[in-house]
């Protein structure tokens, strides 16, 4: 009856907002038209993404350089032109009444950079306009970052850390959000992986063969759903999204890179072929590393190896799109000290065990199409279907001992609203499927079979001088288990915020947002011994949804000489999931119960880039978070400390050099089975060389890492009093992107 009863509200809801909105009658239309030129050259720029941010709509520019948006309501805009591996240009316009406005730019080299969003509000945004917190780093960034997962390539964002048991299964953790609060995505879809799950499990995307990589802070549950309670990292491929054309011509990428401390190396490639209206695309990546070195020596076991291979064919018409992908990915790696927790639960445990490795692989394959430039209420429809296999092996030695398969599939639908005065938005549908069952030593829940299902608004109102934006998602979730009860779950997300211009290049961002989770399936359902979380865990199927409320605050500024933004926020969570250790020990660990409690999460974060000469810039940054149980004020596990940043960076033409001091205070708000972490201070240098031309941009960076081999801790690993960081040590990576 319930499920019959939320369904029943989520069709209602549906209907209501199919309903609300009003076709947009006898507007006056003008013309937009420009061409981008190289800087160093003066010559004409092919393939540079051109975006109006107000309409979320973007371009690229022919071989002329030339780029054009017709139809285009009267108004003031902002456009920024992009394109990777150089500074990004802004300019303001106004189209006029049956006009063709005129508006040319020339890109080069710069310290300050637009970045670019999809994922905050489902269209291409500046993270600067956006009203999340958002973070992107693009491919020359990822590539000067390589790392072989999410955790180790995001911890040096702003509100982010890594939670991991071992580099093969370093996660990011957003804010203190971890596990089941953090939702990964890649191109907008979940990717169907069960790193959320263990502190041992990791993600199978190679970041090395990735266009783009955002992070939104704080919640994005109106989107993506109730795992998002916490924020979003979304892995952007660039080929599933709706694009106004494909390009001509041959577009690609190639990258190689080699380090030491960890035997470092890898490689990616990647092209996009477009002809009339057909573009087709291959990628392919991987990346090595052997034992990393600290400076208490060698960590047996902590090898890591990932492969990604995708590709697929488009076809763009004026009125319909649609596209076919398929990807592969596979990795292993090795969990560091895990075969000494197994063993300290079993006979014979003197008896030296087996190293113990995960070995993962994962198919999905994708379909997108849609219809654009409609005349009714709505201008743009995208339906997404994505099915994904995914599964890892736990290995003893050579030896399986413990077998997990989730099988997901997720359906997607958007309708993009035509302009009605103020109004613009979208408003959409969810849904998927799951299969998740479990062999072996660690089977710790039965099978389940899981549906979820959802619909979702996110409206926007534009005055021009303010901005308004406001949404909900009613989402129902059930599962149904093999031997153990059903449980369904829905709840009601929704938020509002206010974006108010301050000055020139100045904003002021705030946001209210009611979230809602429902309980994960191993919260649930586990019952067993679980190495990968260090505790004998016991599920618990009387859990309640968790209802979140929380408050953001964001005050922005962005100018040719100075760029930063300083956050703050509050959460306040209902009945939150955690894990209680009862004192008692089960096959040699701390059993623990998943019990509800009411928590508080707070922090902030602040970021400033300091033009002090044209070519010398001062970076900084911090973030801190607390988080606690309101009924007796203990802290929760595994929070974060106190971070900060101190850098400069130097610019002579395509060079860059850019020496930092990453800092971290000691941890002493501690969970009742943590130890302490000691506070640290590391330093860093990274330099690069760009050569920019016409048709084709090189990059050569070096990375010098913990340049005085500090011993330090990451307070969330769940092995850092055995497992200290990786040492003193070198990266290099070269990069070509040609188009």
């Amino acid at each position: 009856m319930r499920e019959r009863a939320g369904l029943s509200a989520i069709f209602l809801i549906s209907s209501v907002l199919c309903g609300s909105v009003s076709p947009m009658q006898g507007q006056t239309l003008g013309t937009l038209r420009g061409m981008v030129t190289l800087e160093s050259q003066n010559a004409p720029v092919h393939g540079a993404s051109v975006l109006i941010v107000q309409l979320g709509q973007s371009t690229l520019t022919d071989n002329e350089g030339v780029f054009e948006f017709s139809n285009l309501a009267l108004g003031n805009y902002t456009v920024v032109v992009h394109l990777h591996g150089l500074g990004d240009k802004q300019q303001s316009v106004q189209i006029k009444a049956g006009e063709t406005t005129t508006l040319n730019f020339q890109v080069g080299l710069s310290p300050v950079h637009d970045e670019i969003t999809v994922t905050a509000s489902g269209r291409e945004e500046t993270t600067f306009s956006s009203f999340q917190t958002v973070a992107a780093l693009e491919s020359i960034e990822l590539a000067a970052k390589a790392k072989t997962s999410l955790g180790e390539v995001l911890e040096s964002q702003l509100g982010v850390a890594k939670r991991s048991f071992g580099p093969g299964s370093s996660r990011p953790v957003i804010r203190g959000f971890d596990g089941d609060r953090v939702l990964i995505l890649q191109d907008g879809i979940r990717t169907g992986t069960l790193s959320s799950q263990s502190g041992d499990h990791g993600e199978t995307i190679d970041p090395l063969g990735l266009e783009r990589l955002e992070v939104v802070k704080g919640p994005a549950t109106l989107l993506y759903g109730s795992n998002a309670i916490g924020g979003v990292v979304n892995a952007v491929t660039g080929h599933h999204q709706i694009l106004d054309h494909p390009h001509t011509g041959l577009r690609g990428f190639v990258t190689g890179i080699g380090g030491s401390a960890n035997g470092h190396g890898g490689a990616a490639a990647g092209f996009e072929y477009g002809e009339k209206n057909w573009l087709i695309w291959e990628t392919f990546s991987g990346q090595k590393t052997g034992d990393y070195h600290t400076p208490e020596g060698v960590i047996e076991n902590s090898q890591t190896r990932v492969v990604n291979g995708s590709g697929g064919a488009g076809w763009y018409g004026d009125k319909a799109f649609a596209s076919f992908g398929y990807g592969y990915d596979d990795s292993r790696y090795g969990v560091p000290f895990a075969a000494r927790f197994e063993a300290a639960g079993e006979a014979g445990a003197g008896v030296e065990e087996p190293s113990i490795d995960l070995k993962t692989r994962r198919h999905n394959a994708r379909f997108n199409a849609g219809v654009r430039n409609q005349k009714s209420f709505f201008h743009q429809f995208n339906l997404s279907l994505n099915y994904s296999q995914y599964e890892h092996q736990e290995l003893e030695g050579e030896e399986v001992g413990t077998t997990f398969d989730n099988r997901q599939f997720v359906y997607r639908g958007v309708f993009d609203q035509k302009r009605t005065g103020l109004l613009t938005g979208s408003f959409g549908f969810w849904g998927m499927h799951r299969n998740y069952a479990t062999a072996g030593a660690e089977a710790l829940a039965p099978p389940v079979d899981q549906d979820a299902i959802a619909v979702f608004s996110l409206q926007e109102l534009d005055f021009e001088r303010v901005r308004f934006q406001f949404g909900g998602r009613l989402e129902n979730n059930r599962y149904r288990p093999v031997g153990l009860l059903d449980r369904s779950f829905t709840g009601f997300s929704g938020a509002a915020g206010v974006y108010l211009p301050l000055w020139r290049g100045g904003a002021f961002v705030t946001n209210f947002t009611h979230s809602y989770r429902a309980p994960a399936l191993e919260e649930l359902y586990n019952n067993g011994p679980h190495i990968g979380n260090l505790t004998f865990e016991v599920g618990n199927t009387s859990l309640k949804r968790e209802r979140s409320n929380g408050l953001d605050f964001s005050l922005r500024h962005s100018g040719s000489r100075l760029r930063g933004e300083a956050n703050f926020y509050y959460y306040s969570i209902r009945d939150f999931v955690f894990l209680a250790p009862t004192g008692r020990i089960e096959d040699g660990l701390v059993e623990a119960n998943y019990l509800q409690g009411n928590s508080r999460f707070t922090g902030a974060e602040f970021e400033l880039d300091l033009g002090l000469y044209p070519s010398l810039w001062l970076n900084l940054g911090m973030d801190l978070v607390d988080a606690e149980l309101r009924q007796n004020g203990a802290p929760l596990p595994r929070i974060p400390p106190r971070k900060g940043r101190v850098g400069f960076e130097a610019r002579y033409k395509g060079l860059s050099l850019k020496p930092e001091l990453v800092m971290a205070a000691g941890q002493n708000e501690l969970f009742a089975t943590e130890t302490r972490t000691a506070g640290y201070t590391v330093a860093n240098v990274n330099a690069s060389y760009t050569i920019a031309q016409q048709h084709l941009v090189h990059v050569l960076s070096a990375s010098l890492f913990n340049l005085g081999d500090r011993l330090y801790r990451n307070h969330l690993s769940f092995i850092k009093d055995l497992a200290p960081e990786i040492g003193r040590g070198v990266r290099f990576t070269y990069t070509a992107r040609f188009f």
